[in-house]
């Protein structure tokens, strides 16, 4: 008689729809990529010894993992056959371009922070405090000025395009009308649009009328919320498309409009994505450099007045001092790319400090204002 060996019982619902996963990479599966690696490094080694080609190029490393990668399939394909052959060279390829983009995002952020740091601390705080005027010494300058602009700059800029984003990508995903299919395809073109063009268009539209009174830091901030309008919509869309329709149509049974749906259900259903959706908003206008050069004029002083007079901010700054033939202004242009990138990693933190609690749950609100209609309305 066969014995038969029923499948384990799953103690939780997910757990039947969950996929049986490997949770370690098997032991012949990294002897199999570390062999094709050095067989690979072998013959590449051979070939360019033979060719008289130097080794310390970036040809070289790029030849080894081709190399690499072609030895690997040929051999789990001998080995483990076409399917799995697939996989796991779809597995090498994914972590592989993940360690690259690692590697340089870490290349960059290493650098700032060994050029610009040892600026920042060498003067702290004074650095963060004066302005480019020196101080009362003279020499002693620094970057105040500039980051009271890009904050303020940056908050008008998200005052301005957050809520319209965010309202836009609601319409984009509750309508599915002529005009939202339209209105999808203009915030597309926006995103992959460069950055100079909003500013040469803010610069013909008001501060060529207005001569050198044109320039401020509302003008600049208006400038970055053109950019920073499709980016924030964008990612929104994509969070408030995949709050479940369920809890839309429960709202509308009970009998509430669509619009007090969308507020009251739907968008703090997606809190999380939408803090997200504005980060990436922020991150993407902070550094922008091509529309606060025609419109914000910098300066070397302070200005708390954004809608009056030239304002400086941190990406000009940079620009500006870079280009100096100083050793002295370029680092404090490189102090000024440091501070730039604390201060975005700050406010990403923070964001996300924010964002990463629970989601906040429909209100209920519209079904107790039901009941008691209905209640009301019983005889």
């Amino acid at each position: 008689m066969t014995n038969l060996v029923a499948d384990p019982v799953p103690t939780s619902p997910l757990q039947a729809d969950r996929p049986n996963r490997k949770r370690r990479v098997s032991r012949d599966g990294v002897i199999d990529l570390i062999g094709a690696t050095v067989a690979a490094l072998a013959v590449v080694w051979l070939v360019f010894s033979l060719t008289s080609i130097s080794l310390a190029s970036f040809g070289s490393f790029f030849c080894w993992a081709v190399v690499s990668y072609v030895i690997y399939g040929i051999l789990v394909w001998r080995r483990e056959g076409v399917l799995l052959m697939k996989d796991r060279l779809a597995t090498v390829s994914i972590w592989t371009g993940a360690v690259i983009a690692l590697v340089a995002l870490l290349a960059v952020v290493l650098y700032v922070v060994v050029k610009g740091a040892p600026v920042v601390f060498a003067n702290f705080p004074h650095f963060l405090v004066n302005d480019m005027t020196g101080g009362k010494s003279g020499d002693a300058y620094g970057v105040g000025a500039a980051i009271v602009g890009t904050l303020e700059q940056v908050a008008i800029a998200a005052m301005i395009s957050i809520p319209l984003a965010f309202l836009t990508a609601t319409y984009m995903v509750e309508s599915h009308s002529l005009l939202a299919r339209l209105v999808r395809n203009v915030v597309d073109a926006m995103t992959g649009t460069p950055s100079i063009i909003a500013g040469l268009f803010i610069y013909i539209l008001w501060v060529v009328p207005h001569g050198t009174n044109g320039k401020s830091g509302f003008v600049a901030a208006v400038t970055l919320s053109i950019m920073m309008l499709p980016v924030t919509c964008r990612a929104a869309l994509e969070v408030i498309r995949v709050v479940p329709g369920s809890l839309r149509e429960a709202a509308l049974a009970i009998g509430a409009p669509q619009w007090r749906v969308a507020l009251r259900v739907v968008l703090p259903t997606a809190r999380a994505g939408l803090i997200t959706a504005a980060i990436l908003g922020i991150a993407r206008t902070a550094g922008e450099t091509a529309e606060v050069l025609f419109t914000a004029g910098g300066g070397p002083h302070y200005n708390w007045n954004p809608f009056h007079g030239n304002q400086d901010d941190l990406p000009l700054r940079i620009y500006e001092q870079v280009f100096q033939p100083s050793a002295k202004a370029i680092s404090v242009g490189w102090g000024a790319a440091f501070v730039l990138m604390a201060l975005v990693l700050t406010l990403f933190t923070m964001a996300r400090l924010l964002g990463s609690g629970r989601s906040r749950r429909p209100s209920f609100s519209l079904w107790h204002r039901s009941r008691s209609a209905d209640s009301d309305a019983t005889p």
